[in-house]
């Protein structure tokens, strides 16, 4: 099952902002290990095949650093292939002397780092889907310590690090937002995520087809938490990717029959969660 492919509703790619566009890609290629797709002088694509765009950087005119307690971006999580490829980039990491954490998530496992502006990035593999334990709707997650000795033991010796394996992904974005009760219903009715995940009543995990999480939202930040300005550090937007040109319109209807504004933007179609977090609906 791939759970980021049509017909499955997924996100594909976050837009951050950032201080220094230099600094920034020079982290971003030799300690993430992304490829420049196109630059300018205040924006960058960043790709791991050459073709597509996963994530992008922009430098805002006035920029200020990130705000702490507000909404926005928690983590973007790039999701490798194959466990030999997290195992390379743990021991790529240690070489380079960049500081990470760790997780066993059960359906997943996963190192946590910043960016130089203080944007967290997870970067993961997936355990077999069928591993993952179902209990009706909902999926069993948990934050285990990461057995790095049996990880390390997919490593395949003498291979140099390559970067990011071209089919990396944007596996899933996990986001800081004001409460939760107008944010799941932002998400469900509006945009057709199912709730696959309940952490007790401060997070909420959604997905479609089944996936452990396309979507985290989180108050942790508390309730009632401020929009960053928009020129400070942080996400600029993301991208959900929909089947078909139906099923976009459908989830315009939807959003605008709760009451949401959907707004459109050179040809492209934006939205806003309850939390000001900015959303692409794409095809």
């Amino acid at each position: 099952m791939n759970f980021h492919r049509k017909p499955t509703t997924f996100v594909s790619h976050v837009n951050i902002k950032v201080q220094n566009l230099v600094r920034s890609l020079q982290f971003y290629q030799e300690i993430i290990g992304f490829q420049i797709l196109e630059q300018t002088s205040t924006t960058a694509k960043l790709t791991t095949d050459g073709r597509t765009n996963i994530l992008s950087l922009e430098q805002p005119e006035h920029v200020i650093p990130k705000q702490g307690r507000t909404t926005g971006l928690y983590h973007f999580a790039l999701l490798l292939p194959e466990k030999k490829d997290l195992a390379d980039i743990v021991v790529h990491l240690s070489e380079k002397g960049v500081r990470f954490g760790s997780s066993d998530h059960l359906v997943s496992e996963a190192l946590y780092l910043h960016d130089p502006d203080g944007n967290e990035i997870e970067i993961y593999i997936d355990r077999e889907p069928s591993e993952w334990n179902w209990n009706g709707e909902e999926v069993a997650m948990a934050v285990d310590p990461l057995d790095f000795e049996r990880l390390l033991e997919n490593r395949v010796l003498g291979q140099s690090w390559q970067g990011l394996p071209e089919r990396t992904l944007m596996g899933h974005i996990h986001l800081h937002v004001a409460e939760l009760k107008k944010t799941e219903e932002f998400y469900v009715k509006g945009l057709g995520f199912d709730v696959v995940n309940r952490f007790g009543s401060q997070a909420l995990f959604l997905s479609t087809g089944k996936y452990h999480h396309h979507i985290g939202v989180n108050t942790w930040n508390g309730v009632g938490a401020p929009k960053p300005p928009e020129n400070s550090v942080g996400m600029e937007s993301y991208t959900i990717v929909l089947p078909h040109e139906e099923a976009r319109k459908e989830t315009v209807a939807n959003l605008q029959s709760i009451g949401v504004t959907v707004l459109e933007e050179q040809g492209r179609l934006f939205t806003y969660d309850p939390s000001g977090n900015r959303i692409e609906l794409a095809v």
